[in-house]
């Protein structure tokens, strides 16, 4: 298959329209999910019979075909963003839910019963203590739940807001090649350049990761 830049160069301003639409909608998947996901798991590792319930709940939603959610979410938000939005959060949970459990979970006892000791309220210890330290594992699903949403934005294309899924069906329709090439490359560089982003940001917010790091580099030299 060959590309035809002149194609390329004339819809240059479409093709950022299309990825800030791609990546907009991703994003707003996972910052809906996170909301939905951090209390979830603040229940689950509180409340242990949760936890096999709540867990359970979003591997079941996970295994529901991408294409069926978006479809049965068209008769209560109808051909709208609100519909990709919504079957992309649902997808983000899995991952995001079991990250956030795992990461509370790693947080080491004595950690917390200092923090207590201290005078430090449940609510208070949770936000200072508890989220940061788990942050790392936290990130680390964010990364992924990111990924999978730019990855899977396209499948809304079939309710009508695919972002750069618009590419894949124009250029199947017509039988031209480079609409789908450049939604595909498109598609790889959002993932690539929010990653790095997520990378950069985690880098930023975890500063006693990196002495962490450097401590048993030492160690080990």
């Amino acid at each position: 298959m060959t590309v035809e830049w002149s194609w390329i160069a004339d819809h240059t301003s479409d093709l950022l329209t299309l990825s800030l639409t791609h990546l907009r909608i991703a994003l707003s998947a996972v910052f809906f999910g996170l909301l939905i996901a951090i209390p979830a798991a603040v229940v689950a590792q509180r409340v242990r019979p949760l936890r096999g319930l709540l867990l359970g709940l979003s591997n079941v939603l996970f295994t529901i075909p991408s294409i069926a959610v978006f479809v049965l979410l068209l008769p209560v938000s109808g051909l709208t963003r609100t519909t990709t939005v919504i079957g992309l959060t649902i997808y983000t949970l899995v991952v995001l839910l079991r990250n956030t459990v795992e990461g509370l979970e790693a947080v080491p006892d004595r950690t917390k019963e200092a923090a207590t000791a201290m005078g430090t309220k449940p609510l208070r210890r949770l936000l200072t203590v508890e989220l940061p330290l788990a942050l790392p594992v936290i990130m680390a699903g964010v990364r992924i739940a990111t990924v999978m949403s730019i990855s899977l934005v396209s499948v809304a294309t079939y309710v009508g807001d695919g972002g750069l899924g618009q590419l894949f069906t124009d250029g199947f329709q017509r039988n031209f090649a480079t609409p789908v090439i450049a939604g595909v490359v498109l598609t790889l560089l959002l993932a690539l350049i929010a990653d790095a982003a997520l990378v950069a940001l985690q880098y930023a917010a975890t500063p006693w990761t990196r002495g962490r790091s450097r401590s048993g580099a030492k160690g080990r030299a």
